[in-house]
């Protein structure tokens, strides 16, 4: 691996962060809720090869970042890092799932300092949750299993139960993939949960949903055709309703891609810099 190990510094704190040095424009990249930012090492290290500026960051309550004790904004913390680490130029700016509203956020706080985006299945600040009972039809039980776990104090469990839905998809059989990329998922999100809940700190405020025709940045929403059937409508739509955007099925991955097939999302990911050069 070729990466530095940075702490950067954010209100009340410093952002732990993996950098691989390159050329600009920035590419900062942003883990779902059930990772940190090692889940992007493999996809940093391809991307790195081919000449690019890569910047991976824990949020706070993820990996070696510690709950916040005090009110914060995750959209601050990015934003106070683009300053950081591209103080000159725009970031494009790499979105998976929790990490891709983060993104969105930043896209309509502050247009100047994004210069495109790169979303995977992404979740997006003041969107209306989905319907608990079409969720967990679509889980095929497993949304209500994870609650279950949650509830009873089973974080092991609940583990499992995360990691088969959204590592091998919710109608994939538990463990279609293995290997050092499950390894990793599991020790990763063993932290998230013994953290507590942290998606739910950190949120920013912004009615992003209804206000994603003012967010004009170059844009690619991609979404595994093995993910949960809401979320990839909710891509495809997302697409349609971002003003520069296009949508990129992606055949035979869930949720985490990234994870399970590093060549093809660093691939895609260097095709969109390509294509917005």
């Amino acid at each position: 691996m070729t990466y530095e190990r940075l702490e950067i510094p954010a209100a009340d704190t410093a952002l732990v962060a993996d950098r691989w040095t390159g050329d600009n424009p920035a590419l900062v990249l942003l883990h779902a809720g059930v990772c940190d930012r090692r889940s992007w090492r493999e996809v940093g290290e391809r991307l790195h090869d081919a000449g690019r500026h890569v910047i991976a960051y824990d949020r706070r309550g993820f990996g070696e970042m510690p709950p916040a004790a005090a009110p914060f904004r995750h959209v601050d913390d990015l934003l106070a890092l683009i300053d950081a680490v591209s103080p000159d130029a725009p970031a494009v700016l790499v979105g998976s799932s929790m990490g891709g509203s983060v993104a969105l956020d930043a896209a309509l706080e502050a247009p100047a300092r994004v210069a495109g985006l790169v979303l995977l299945a992404p979740a997006v600040s003041g969107d209306l949750a989905p319907d608990e009972a079409t969720i967990n039809a679509e889980t095929h039980g497993l949304a209500d299993a994870i609650d279950a776990a949650w509830t009873a104090g089973d974080g092991g469990e609940c583990n499992r139960l995360e990691l088969h839905l959204w590592l091998d998809g919710p109608a994939e059989p538990e463990g279609r993939v293995s290997g050092p990329a499950r390894e990793l998922a599991l020790e990763m999100n063993r932290i998230v949960i013994a953290n507590g809940d942290p998606e739910a700190d950190g949120a920013s405020g912004l009615e992003t949903a209804g206000r994603l025709d003012e967010i004009t940045a170059p844009a690619l929403v991609a979404c595994g055709e093995l993910d949960i059937p809401t979320i990839v409508r909710r891509s495809r739509k997302l697409a349609e309703q971002l003003p520069n955007a296009s949508y990129r099925p992606l055949p035979g991955r869930a949720h985490l891609p990234y994870l399970e097939a590093a060549d093809e999302v660093a691939a895609l990911i260097t095709e969109f810099m390509r294509a917005t050069r």
